[in-house]
This record gives C-alpha cells, structure tokens and sequence, in this order.
C-alpha cells in the first residue's frame, strides 16, 4: 500500500511540475521551490563546536540528525588529532567529518569526493561553515593509478553513497546495481602529492564503499609517512580485508581498534561494515592512536 502511495504521489508531482514550467508565472514558482528545497539548513552542536548543514533531502537530514551517534568513533578520532594536521577525507560525501575536523581541530582537510550530486552540498557546507581556507575539495576519485574509467554510481540522490570507481563491485563485493556512470579521472595516492602537490597527510579517513585496498596498493609511500588512518572495511568481502590490513601493515601500522556504532547495528544492510582505526607503535611496541 505504502508503495502504491509514494508511486502516485511521484505521478501527481511530475505532472504538476509538467504544466508549472509552461508558463513564466509557473517557472518562476518552480525556482522558488528549487531554492528554498536547496536553502534548507541544520545546525548541528557536538563538542563544543557548531555546525551547519545543508539539507535538502531526507537523507541529509538524517545525516546531520545522527551526526553525533552514527559513528561516535570517528568524531573520538578527530577529536584526538593535534592541532593543524593535515588530514585526507577520502570519499568524503557531503563533508561532515571534513567540515569537523577543520573547526574541532583546525585542520588542513583535502576533501576527495568524485560524486557530482555530493559535490555542491560538500561546497556548500564547506562555505556555510565558514571553511573555504581549511577545506580544499579534490574533485576525482582515488584509485591503484593514473587512469581514465567510469564512476559506477547506485543512487544520483544528493547525499547518496556506494559508488565505484573503475570497478564493478560495491563495499560487500558485489555487483553493484548502477543507475548512473560519470566518465572521470582517477589517480593513485602518490599522484594526488606528485602531480597535484597535495601535501603529505597526517591522517587520512577513508570509506569509498569497495576500492579501499585497491587505493592503499597504490599509496603505500604515502601510507609510510601518516600517523593513522581510519578506514571502513567490509569483513564479508575477504579480498578487500586482507587487502586493506596488507597495505596498512607494510606502511607500519598496526590495527589499535575496530568498532561499529549502533546506527550501523541497525540496518542490516551494512552489518559486516567496521571502522577500523590504525596507527604506529613505540619502540616498546605500545599503540600510540595519535603522535
């Protein structure tokens, strides 16, 4: 019943959209909507810090409604980095974390998001937070090398996720189920500080929702000289677990913790999805998360 619905409803606004854009009277009324949808904001307050978010949508209404319980271990990370890091946000949507980690610790942020339906809401909460100085966005994706390929995208929603660059798989493994494709250019960790001179990262956060291991296989001198990394990892899809933690290894880092929040435990959907956080140990072999 509730499908029937939502069909119908969708029906009823295609069509009124239709026969508004026939007329000036109509169009005008159109682009009132469209900015007002595009204008609709939510602060959000978590660590002493205040935020503002673009939402037009429900699914970035959730995402600044859950800002502080979705993943309480990645804002505990931010939280823990010293001043002025240089950070990486690899895959970093719409820029929650990016946009954080700027104001909480004033942190240089390069902000890699290939998705054109997430990249004017990261532009715009990037602005709206006053951050234009401390966070750069880097347009492509990251991948294992220097090529041309295709973006494989399962939702054109602004907000949306699971994407894939160059490959055909998802964050489990499988068939990704695309509805959109962006030709686009990839590059590998090394090319983003050779070629584009992006400075050498502290810390890097990652979660591109399949390629994990296959971007850290091409950045392992980058890898060498950062102090943690966090990253999503699927432990269902073995070739991207063993993958990932092969890479992290040889850089030198050691797996300090692994943790999935309660919003994840909730959809089902993503139950074998953990943020794992790694960083170095001391000449006593003690895990140091931040040096």
């Amino acid at each position: 019943m509730q499908a029937v619905i939502k069909t119908t409803v969708k029906k009823l606004i295609n069509l009124a959209t239709g026969m508004v854009g026939t007329s000036r009277a109509g169009r005008y009324v159109y682009r009132q909507i469209v900015a007002n949808v595009m204008g609709r904001v939510q602060h959000v307050h978590h660590a002493g810090v205040d935020l503002v978010f673009s939402t037009p949508n429900q699914l970035n209404q959730y995402r600044a409604d859950t800002f502080s319980s979705k993943e309480p271990e990645t804002l505990e990370w931010i939280d823990a980095m010293p001043q002025e890091s240089v950070v990486w946000d690899v895959g970093a949507n719409v820029g929650l974390y990016a946009c954080y980690a700027a104001k909480r610790r004033d942190c240089r942020v390069f902000a890699f998001e290939p998705s054109v339906f997430n990249l004017e809401l990261l532009a715009r909460n990037i602005f709206s937070n006053g951050l234009v100085q401390k966070v750069t966005i880097i347009p492509l994706p990251l991948s294992d090398a220097l090529a041309l390929n295709t973006l494989n995208m399962t939702s054109m929603e602004w907000g949306g996720a699971l994407s894939s660059f160059g490959q055909g798989y998802g964050d489990d493994g499988k068939s990704l189920q695309r509805v959109f494709e962006v030709p686009t250019l990839g590059l590998s960790m090394v090319d983003a500080v050779e070629l584009l001179k992006i400075p050498q990262p502290d810390y890097i956060k990652m979660d591109v929702d399949g390629i994990e291991h296959l971007i850290l296989k091409g950045g392992l001198p980058v890898l060498a000289g950062v102090k943690g990394v966090l990253i999503e990892i699927n432990d269902e899809f073995t070739e991207q677990y063993n993958g990932a933690a092969d890479c992290l290894r040889q850089a030198g880092l050691v797996m300090l913790d692994k943790r999935q929040s309660l919003e994840v435990q909730k959809n089902h959907a993503f139950s074998g999805s953990f943020n794992q956080i790694w960083g170095r140990a001391n000449a006593l072999g003690q895990a140091l998360v931040h040096q």
